[in-house]
């Protein structure tokens, strides 16, 4: 199948603006027609100068063609303008809210594996640079194409041999033109690719703020970001001195037609085999016909900043989704089975490898093992954020690929270390767990979660924002506050992911209190390092890279598993070590 250009795949996109676009690019080329009529309006006048006509009768007509035709094009260029820019806007809307619908669709790891300097760089900065080339492209450049092609056919009509002789610098122009423009689509490319790094180094420099000042690695951080800066500025002029000379020269013989057309017209003058009228008219003509060329040309640049653009929107637009069924599913229980999954990130890379698990509907299964083992993995493929490759995963007896994923979600509570807040409320932050929970709902959580003793402390309780992640609340605190959203979400499947990572002394009987609290009656996963925690777990599942090394409860791993004991004994002497 052959590959689509960037103004096809924008046609494509840009369907419901297809009557906006079609009426700009007639009223365009309307307009052209009407703003070649004071060229041909000025030969005229110009021939009855030389001719030594003096009545101004035989100007008049003249002087209002061009008048009017002037305004014709006046009025029908702004008017395509104003469709073409209201289309266009309406386009990159559209493409926005594509976007921003699909990345929820995506699998978490293609999220993940894309920085968040990348994603604002393409869905605000990129597709904002769109709109001048879009909003013009389609009725200037058609315009633009059509004067001088109307022009040359007129041409043709008055004499054939200063026709072609009008049309004799143009190869000249577009050769070096071309010195520039073959390589132009590598080139933005790379510009685009300098700019996310530069993007992604600002937001990173941004965000680690903090852990910068406090280890006092400003400089060190702020050079690298400055590094990424000026590379990008030097990508940028390295780029302009290569393409200086090409677009210098190519810009200098696009209007030089009248090297070739005064020299040999006035010998063709000078033989009598044409006419002075004819001579001038071409002249005049031949004049007009660089400006919308190089105006057309100048598009093709842009088309090629478009095609970049085009294809890192694609990159999201056509990016593989989860593959979920579409007809809601009844669940008769919440019983869970894991059957021979192996599944990785990237395909090259295997990450579980025959896994297989049984969690009984309202049972306590907790996931343990060293770090990159493979626990938070099994956990997310289960709350479906990514879909398995190999094996299969079921929930109440259905397939996770046949559950909509809406309403897989709606079943799923996922709370986990790094839980992200908005910046907003702390009450809206609740309220994320179920959008039309009333306000005592979401206050009655709160209580449930423990979040009173600090919520006592702000300044606005409840309607207190919080900031960008949570950065005005302690580790403590914001995981409180995840934990009531969770609560009010009411799901039947709960899973913990190091939740209880952020707990200090002051707040550990109270979160645990909360955790006991959200967990109540409902089918419980644990991933978790602190093994004193989980002892009272249904199952407990030893994980070690990627295969199931061990399960059962803490008793008999105990007994049975070496490695589990290796990892009790360590945690209870760091343990007495805290508490020395």
């Amino acid at each position: 199948m052959a590959k689509q250009s960037p103004v096809q795949r924008i046609w494509e996109l840009g369907k419901d603006q297809h009557g906006r676009l079609i009426t700009a690019v007639v009223l365009a080329v309307v307009g052209v027609v009407g703003g070649m009529v004071p060229y041909f309006a000025a030969a005229k006048i110009i021939v009855g100068l030389v001719t030594g006509e003096t009545a101004l009768s035989a100007y008049a007509p003249w002087l209002a063609a061009a008048l009017i035709g002037y305004l014709v094009r006046t009025a029908l260029y702004n008017s395509a303008l104003s469709l073409s820019h209201k289309a266009t806007f309406q386009l990159l809307k559209s493409i926005r809210q594509q976007l921003l619908q699909k990345l929820p669709k995506l699998p978490l790891g293609t999220v993940m594996d894309t920085s968040s300097g990348k994603l604002k760089e393409t869905i605000v900065d990129q597709v904002d640079s769109m709109e001048t080339t879009l909003a013009h492209l389609f009725p200037e450049m058609t315009a633009n194409l059509t004067a001088p092609l109307l022009t040359l056919i007129y041409l043709f009509v008055l004499d054939w041999r200063l026709a072609l002789l009008s049309l004799a610098v143009f190869p000249i122009a577009f050769a070096f033109m071309m010195m520039v423009m073959g390589g132009y689509a590598k080139d933005f490319a790379g510009a685009v690719q300098a700019t996310n790094e530069m993007s992604s180094a600002m937001i990173e420099y941004i965000h680690g703020i903090e852990v910068i000042k406090a280890f006092n690695q400003g400089k060190r951080s702020y050079a690298r970001f400055s590094d990424k800066v000026r590379a990008n500025a030097q990508y940028y002029c390295d780029w302009m001195r290569r393409s200086q000379l090409g677009m210098s020269m190519a810009y200098a013989f696009f209007p030089a037609q009248m090297l070739t057309v005064l020299p040999l017209g006035w010998v063709f003058y000078l033989h009598g085999s044409l006419s002075i009228e004819t001579f001038l008219t071409v002249i005049i003509l031949a004049l007009g016909m660089s400006a919308p060329i190089v105006a057309a040309f100048n598009f093709v640049d842009t088309l090629a900043q478009v095609g970049t653009t085009v294809g890192q929107v694609d990159e999201i637009l056509k990016a593989e989704e989860q593959d979920h069924g579409k007809t809601p599913v009844t669940f008769e229980n919440y019983n869970i089975e894991v059957k021979d999954v192996s599944f990785g990130y990237h395909e090259d890379q295997e990450i579980l490898h025959g896994v297989t698990l049984s969690l009984p509907q309202n049972s306590m299964t907790a996931l343990v093992g060293p770090s990159g083992s493979g626990k938070s993995t099994i956990a997310k493929l289960i709350a479906g954020f990514w879909d398995v490759r190999s094996g299969s995963i079921t929930l109440g007896g259905h397939d996770l690929k046949d559950i909509p994923l809406t309403e897989l979600y709606d079943q799923v509570a996922f709370v986990s270390q790094d839980n992200y807040l908005f910046d907003d409320t702390v009450r809206e932050n609740i309220r994320m767990g179920r959008r039309d929970a009333t306000d005592a709902q979401v206050e009655a959580a709160a209580h449930a979660a423990g979040c009173d003793s600090f919520l006592s402390g702000l300044e606005k309780g409840f309607d207190t924002r919080v900031g960008g992640g949570g950065a005005h609340l302690s580790g403590g605190e914001r995981q409180r506050i995840a934990i009531a959203r969770a609560m009010l979400k009411d799901a039947p499947i709960i899973i913990l992911d190091e939740a209880t990572a952020y707990i200090d002394p002051e707040n550990e009987a109270v979160i645990q209190r909360a955790v006991a609290a959200l967990v109540k009656d409902k089918t419980v996963i644990v991933i978790a390092h602190r093994l004193s925690t989980i002892t009272g777990a249904d199952n407990i599942v030893l994980v070690k890279d990627g295969t199931i090394e061990a399960q059962g409860k803490h008793g008999d791993l105990l007994e049975r598993s070496p490695l589990y004991r290796e990892m009790w004994q360590a945690h209870m002497g760091a343990k007495e070590g805290e508490t020395a």
